[in-house]
Formats: structure tokens, C-alpha cells, sequence
């Protein structure tokens, strides 16, 4: 499954967080945010507010364009790895309710070489 922006944006920060060797509780005092929010947002479970994203980078003494362009590296990365594998994710339902879809992996019939592009079942 691609990796979304948010887990993206969580896990630049808490690397950038632990390099610094702050803790969650220190942080969120500086850029005046709840502890728990900040874990969730690290977390990657919580999408912060471009002011939120901004107050946690000051606080860390980051420039939020150097935080940007590594999340955008660690998702074309990933994008490019997936892509590598020649894997493809499609919608199967494993419910009966709409919230039940989940991505499931489409795999190679065996044989297949990887990096083959995989046709999906329609």
C-alpha cells in the first residue's frame, strides 16, 4: 500500500525529534501541543494543520521546507520500490459494509518474473 502523507510527515518528525534527543513531552511544551496529539501526529494517525506542522518544526529547530523535501524523498522512495516489485494493490471487499474494503496485494502468477507488470482481475 503507498504510504500516506501523514505517516510520512509523523515518522520525518520523530526521527528529527530523536536525532535531536527531545522528548515527546518536551516538544509538545514548545510548540504548545498536547502530548498525545504530537504522538498521534509522529504516529502517523493524526494529519497536523499546516500551523500545528509549523509549531512542532520551530520547536525542533527545523525549517519546514527541510522537513517537506525529506517526506517527499521518503514517498517517491517508497513509490519507487513498489513500483520495483511490480506490485499493485486493488479493492477487494472482505465485508459487507463500504468501510470493510481494505487494499489487498494482486500477486504474480507464478513463473512471472519480478518487476513484470501485473494485469489485474477485472
Amino acid at each position: 500500500m503507498a504510504l500516506l502523507l501523514r505517516e510520512a510527515i509523523g515518522g520525518s518528525l520523530r526521527r528529527a525529534r530523536t536525532l535531536r534527543k527531545r522528548t515527546l513531552r518536551d516538544v509538545s511544551r514548545a510548540a504548545r501541543v498536547s502530548l498525545g496529539y504530537l504522538s498521534e501526529v509522529e504516529r502517523g494517525r493524526k494529519e497536523p494543520s499546516s500551523e500545528l506542522l509549523a509549531a512542532i518544526c520551530e520547536a525542533l529547530d527545523v525549517s519546514l521546507p527541510d522537513l517537506l523535501a525529506e517526506v517527499i524523498g521518503e514517498m517517491t522512495a517508497t513509490e519507487r520500490e513498489l513500483e520495483f516489485v511490480g506490485r499493485t494493490d486493488t479493492l477487494v471487499p472482505i465485508g459487507q459494509r463500504h468501510a470493510d474494503l481494505r487494499l489487498a496485494p494482486v500477486r504474480a502468477p507464478m513463473g512471472a518474473r519480478p518487476g513484470t507488470p501485473v494485469a489485474s482481475a477485472a
